[in-house]
């Protein structure tokens, strides 16, 4: 059971307390993402958490990279499109100094230029790497086109040149309008006791920012077919249409056909494309959320010369899928499954703290796995039916290939 509490600035703590373990998960969930930049911008969501570790007026970087290690812990954070988090995890005795030093980087980090102009390199050198890695390339490509300029489509790593042109001055006033109290949640999950923990993190209500009021723009999904040529051993495709927002009723169906499709070995993708045909060693589907949008999604990898093979059987599977239908066994079957790995996804504290944080940022309550559970309980086979003819409209499919020329010959050469 969780409990929730609202400090007088509108910092908001959630947590869950768990008997019988010793590690404590505490995140600070700030409401900041990638989709939330404007053009000159882009980036400074990842540059900023960046920044957050290198010094603070007590602690210098390696001080803060040894705080809680030193006690087998650890200190990480990680950037979203809709958010961004900062997290530790500890042992219960240790809870104090973990607040301690997410307390110090969220509020006396430095931001030094000195520091600034080598984490820049830094992010420089994290986003050649990943345009070495096409595997992870095409989706980030794919969704730039999908959303058609839209902000939920910009690279969450940033622009080469906009993150090299950014100022500590630039920094400082992204975060002074989007960091705000409003925009902040306090997860944590382990053997704690809510009262304690809020007289703790009460220095968290006490910072005032005004937030930003702006409406955000709907995202709008664009059809393409695109190849980015790159020279690959392999072609790398993304085949994709509009999903749904995470409070849509949709979301439930999804869930059973992204796991009969393509979320496992047992999926037919897997089985037909990898097992029964040898096309490709990795093949899955996923279905990504926000809050206002989703999207849908295949990816796959294979020899070049077999691109269209791969897209013509992800049709024919996907179609396949839409015209026969599932059984109410196997519509059990796949919830047993989904539910069981919920379940087994949530025996962690730190898995237990993402979710606390993460659906009380961007729904603003918390949603419980057995909430879950209860609404996939619910889906029938009629529900399933019209997901599948509303989902999948072969005129609407988008496709992005990245690979050598000539693997995709349907695809519109494009610039990543």
């Amino acid at each position: 059971m969780y409990q929730k509490t609202v400090l007088p600035n509108g910092v908001r703590i959630v947590s869950e307390h768990i008997q019988g373990g010793r590690s404590v998960a505490i995140g600070v969930w700030v409401g900041a993402g990638s989709r939330h930049e404007a053009p000159a911008y882009e980036g400074a969501s990842h540059l900023l958490e960046h920044m957050f570790f290198k010094g603070t007026v007590k602690r210098s970087a390696p001080q803060l990279a040894e705080a809680l290690e030193k006690v087998g812990g650890q200190l990480n954070a990680f950037t979203a499109k809709e958010y961004t988090c900062y997290y530790a995890r500890v042992l219960d005795e240790d809870l104090d100094l973990a607040i301690d030093v997410l307390q110090d980087i969220f509020f006396h980090s430095t931001f030094e230029e000195e520091g600034l102009g080598k984490e820049k390199n830094v992010i420089v050198e994290e986003i050649k790497m990943y345009k070495d890695t096409p595997d992870e390339l095409v989706h980030d490509l794919f969704s730039q086109y999908a959303w058609n300029q839209h902000p939920l489509g910009h690279p969450i790593v940033g622009n080469e040149t906009i993150i090299q042109d950014m100022k500590r001055e630039d920094l400082l006033r992204y975060m002074e309008t989007h960091y705000t109290p409003q925009d902040v949640v306090i997860a944590v999950a382990g053997p704690i006791q809510h009262e304690d923990l809020v007289q703790k993190l009460s220095v968290f209500g006490e910072f005032q920012r005004r937030r930003e009021d702006i409406v955000p723009e709907l995202p709008a999904l664009q059809r393409f077919k695109n190849i980015f040529i790159k020279d690959t051993e392999q072609a790398h495709i993304v085949m994709g249409t509009q999903g749904f927002a995470q409070e849509h009723d949709m979301t439930y169906p999804m869930h059973i056909v992204n796991s009969i499709l393509g979320a496992g070995l047992s999926s037919r993708l897997f089985q037909e494309i990898r097992e029964k045909r040898g096309l490709a060693y990795s093949v899955f589907s996923y279905h990504n959320t926000y809050q206002d949008a989703g999207l849908f999604a295949v990816y796959a990898g294979t020899t070049p010369q077999k691109t269209h093979e791969l897209v013509e059987c992800v049709m024919e599977q996907m179609e396949s899928l839409k015209q026969d239908g599932i059984d109410l066994q196997k519509l059990a079957d796949t919830k047993a499954q989904i539910k069981g790995s919920l379940y087994l996804g949530m025996e962690s504290t730190s898995s237990r703290m993402n979710r606390l944080g993460r659906t009380e940022l961007t729904l603003n309550r918390v949603k419980t796995i057995d909430e879950t559970v209860e609404k996939l309980e619910k889906v029938t086979l009629e529900d399933v039916r019209a997901l599948l003819d509303q989902l999948w409209q072969p005129d609407k499919i988008s496709v992005l290939a990245v690979g050598p020329e000539g693997c995709y010959k349907e695809g519109v050469p494009v610039q990543g």
